[in-house]
């Protein structure tokens, strides 16, 4: 017998490292999986088999991370197999920016799930990946990332003395291009990094979280009215508060401007930054595929999805 489960891949709209203040983050499930298989086994102790296609690097950097992840899935589950054979596949590639992290942990849980006959709500298995997410992301993380990955399609999640979350279907699917600089980077660092400065320039970073807060309120309006322009426009300030945040990096900046140069509505990084991904709203396959191309021109990997 073989347990199976998937789990989306995600990307931000609006919010990103704003989000531990208190302003909204809006992110979209992508129309990728990460994919996992469960095996029972008698000996071998846990082996994890990670097929998915990566940046380099990544796999080894997070290697630890995916381990204590599992311990961490293991704890809340309340029970610990000694030998497990763990396989991940699917289309969403392992990287930085796209929820990689979040998608696998969900598949991992509902596969175990599966396997072992748990039968867990999906209330469940994101309350469980979000455990998992801790190992990679530190105890900043606002749990955006296990809720996309559970549950799919637009939320929007505001932080404070408890968890609000609105979720939100778009009218139809919407294409987009998600440009990879192929960096690796660490959320844990980059949230460590942005709260450091927040202490040391207090007044800055208390204006740019007001404005990043109007930003996603706007944002959340315009993805309700379907605006796709008013989106795309917001998405393109919201990266100039990234960029001001010192959350970006030139690799980034270069894929949004070529995007946008290239006719996207909208351009920003995705994702905690320092590397990892860029998101470029598309609508229409013609135009997706210029943009795409553009990118896979001046070397970096363009990935084709579609969000909502």
């Amino acid at each position: 017998m073989v347990g199976k489960g998937r789990g989306f891949g995600k990307t931000i709209f609006f919010g990103e490292h704003f989000t531990v203040y208190g302003t909204p983050v809006i992110a979209s499930a992508l129309s990728l999986t990460a994919q996992a298989e469960v095996h029972r086994a008698s000996s071998g102790g846990w082996q994890i088999q990670d097929d998915r296609k990566e940046s380099k690097g990544y796999k080894e950097t997070k290697k630890g991370m995916q381990i204590e992840s599992l311990e961490r899935i293991f704890s809340y589950l309340k029970f610990r197999p000694d030998h497990l054979r763990v396989n991940l596949s699917g289309d969403l590639p392992a990287i930085s920016g796209i929820g990689a992290t979040a998608a696998s942990s969900v598949a991992i849980v509902r596969a175990l799930s599966d396997e072992f006959g748990l039968n867990l709500s999906g209330d469940e298995v994101n309350a469980a990946s979000y455990e998992a997410e801790i190992a990679y992301h530190g105890p900043r993380t606002v749990g955006i990332d296990n809720r996309v990955a559970t549950y799919g399609g637009i939320l929007c999640l505001v932080r404070g003395e408890r968890v609000e979350t609105e979720r939100i279907i778009l009218r139809e699917p919407v294409e987009v291009v998600i440009g990879n600089t192929g960096i690796v980077a660490s959320t844990k660092v980059m949230l460590e990094g942005f709260a450091e400065r927040k202490k040391r320039f207090p007044e800055k970073y208390t204006r740019l979280i007001e404005e990043a807060r109007a930003l996603a309120e706007d944002g959340l309006r315009s993805i309700k009215a379907f605006d796709l322009r008013e989106i795309g426009r917001l998405m393109d300030q919201n990266h100039r508060l990234l960029k001001e945040a010192e959350v970006s990096c030139p690799e980034l900046d270069f894929l949004v401007e070529l995007s946008r140069k290239e006719g996207a509505w909208g351009a920003k990084q995705t994702g905690s930054g320092g590397g990892g991904c860029m998101l470029a709203l598309t609508p229409e396959k013609s135009l997706q595929e210029r943009v795409a191309q553009a990118i896979e021109r001046e070397g970096f990997q363009a990935i084709r999805a579609s969000v909502g």
